[in-house]
């Protein structure tokens, strides 16, 4: 299952609370936060509470303020401004607590704008990559205030940019099938600040990396990054496997270690880095003005410091082109992504309680060895576990070492007998062979490669993707405890 702390903006505002650092004071900590009005949220009225996290490529605080030249040359992204949203996770917490999972989403992916995008005249089924959805809609809001409506843009921004968020709020919406509850934006200022704030966050890489357009230039190993290199590591796309999903596992990885520092007994008993924690969210992060943070906290305190199920939604291609031609995009398929989703956030339903069979006698007193003929790993095991399942005793369970068999069976000593029957027809009618040296209660089951049986294939885990990509071999980050020795090291 794949596994990260809960996204780490979110888990600092919640340290704070939780400590009570920000307890006390949370009228006056609340009242710097950022905030966004006007977004066509849920109410969390699906038993669950889902929260859009964003990470944006802003040249801004969360305030809107331009940042420092110092900051700027921080940033290593150059200084164009702009709105796109290049981190977009979908995260569903359950009422309860339990079960809460995080979703991924591609920057690239090709999307259809819903019909419901605030202040545009795009038509109808336009696609578009998912990243560009908030600064498209800003901008073309922002021209026609200003230019159509007489509006100053300096009232016209945060209308602009509220319309921006609400578009992506419903192509999130549209695309997951999940009604979005809670929205948390950060800038690029937002991956230095809080880094630095808890004095720096380990990585480990297998093998050294220099790549100029992120600024991207580590030695392989185990390192602690400030936070200019932190952006640096979480913003490098170029020359990882997959590209986008490359950058996303990095971004898993990164925001694993950083949750362990924030919850590192350095943070959570040091009031200085408390207030550096506390000042950087004021800077950097912009929630929701419906979100009643302080009761968010108090909620899911136990959460915080809990497993979330995390994963990229299903990927149709990381190659395809968009509809004119002009550009290389992720294709998705929404019925998936809806259907994944599902799969994760629903519980499956208790399973009822099966009927054993009845064979007429009692198959506890029937011993029966199952050898495995077949290339198939764990083959015997499954099988002898079904017999155990029903009834039977269980002998040896290993290899066959027999003469080469063309096809599954049962050995018997009275092929005509009952248990040997009862056996063969429970394992989809086994042929019967006769073997005079097995005892009357003992029998032999032997499997090949063509058995399909009870027990043949191994039991899927409903909550584990069907497939995934793969980074060279590298599982996605394991969960973050005090007692891990440092993060995994990847490419």
């Amino acid at each position: 299952m794949r596994h990260a702390q809960i996204a780490v903006t979110l888990l600092s505002v919640s340290v704070l609370l939780i400590t009570g650092f920000a307890w006390k004071q949370y009228d006056s900590f609340s009242s710097r936060l950022a905030t966004a009005a006007g977004l066509n949220l849920g109410g969390d009225e699906d038993g669950a509470i889902d929260i859009l996290l964003v990470g944006i490529d802003s040249r801004t605080d969360a305030h809107g303020e331009e940042l420092s030249d110092e900051e700027l040359e921080q940033l290593r992204a150059g200084d164009v401004d702009g709105t796109n949203t290049d981190t977009i996770i979908l995260i569903r917490i359950p009422e309860d607590g339990a079960g809460a999972a995080a979703f991924s989403i591609p920057r690239d992916s090709y999307v259809e704008l819903p019909d419901n995008v605030p202040g545009t005249d795009w038509p109808s089924n336009r696609m578009v990559k998912i990243n560009s959805v908030f600064g498209s809609t800003r901008f073309q809001e922002l021209v026609r205030l200003v230019e159509r409506e007489g509006m100053s843009r300096e009232d016209a921004e945060p209308l602009a940019t509220a319309a921006g968020r609400e578009a992506l709020v419903n192509t999130v919406t549209d695309l997951t099938g999940i009604t979005v509850d809670h929205y948390a934006e950060v800038g690029l200022l937002g991956f230095i600040l809080l880094t630095d704030a808890v004095g720096g966050v380990e990585v480990c890489l297998n093998n050294a990396v220099n790549e100029p357009k992120s600024g991207a230039n580590f030695p392989a190993g185990r390192q602690t990054l400030d936070g200019a290199d932190a952006l640096s590591f979480v913003r490098q796309r170029e020359g990882l496997p997959g590209l986008d999903i490359g950058r996303i596992h990095r971004q898993q990885v990164f925001m694993a270690s950083l949750a362990q520092r924030v919850l590192s007994t350095q943070v959570l008993t040091n009031p200085a880095a408390l207030n550096r924690l506390s000042q950087a969210i004021q800077r950097s992060v912009v929630l929701d003005s419906e979100w009643d943070i302080l009761g968010f906290a108090k909620q899911f305190q136990g959460l915080a410091v809990g497993d979330v199920h995390f994963e990229t939604v299903p990927v149709v291609s990381m190659n395809s082109w968009s509809t004119d031609g002009t550009q290389s995009v992720v294709e998705l398929d929404p019925e998936e992504v809806r259907m994944r989703i599902a799969e994760v956030v629903e519980p499956a339903p208790e399973p009822e309680e099966e009927e054993l069979p009845d064979f007429g006698f009692d198959a506890s007193a029937v011993t029966v060895s199952v050898a495995n003929a077949s290339l198939l790993e764990g083959l015997a095991t499954r099988v002898s576990d079904e017999l155990e399942r029903v009834g039977f005793a269980l002998g040896e369970v290993g290899n066959w070492r027999g003469r080469p068999t063309p096809e599954s069976k049962v050995i018997a000593a009275d092929p005509s007998s009952k248990t040997a029957q009862a056996i063969s027809e429970h394992l989809g009618g086994l042929p019967i062979e006769q073997d005079l040296s097995l005892e009357k209660n003992h029998l032999q089951v032997v499997l090949t490669t063509r058995y399909d049986g009870p027990g043949a294939a191994a039991p899927l885990d409903p909550h584990e993707p069907g497939e995934q990509l793969v980074i060279d071999g590298d599982a996605p980050p394991p969960p973050m405890t005090a007692d891990n020795q440092g993060p995994p090291c990847i490419d």
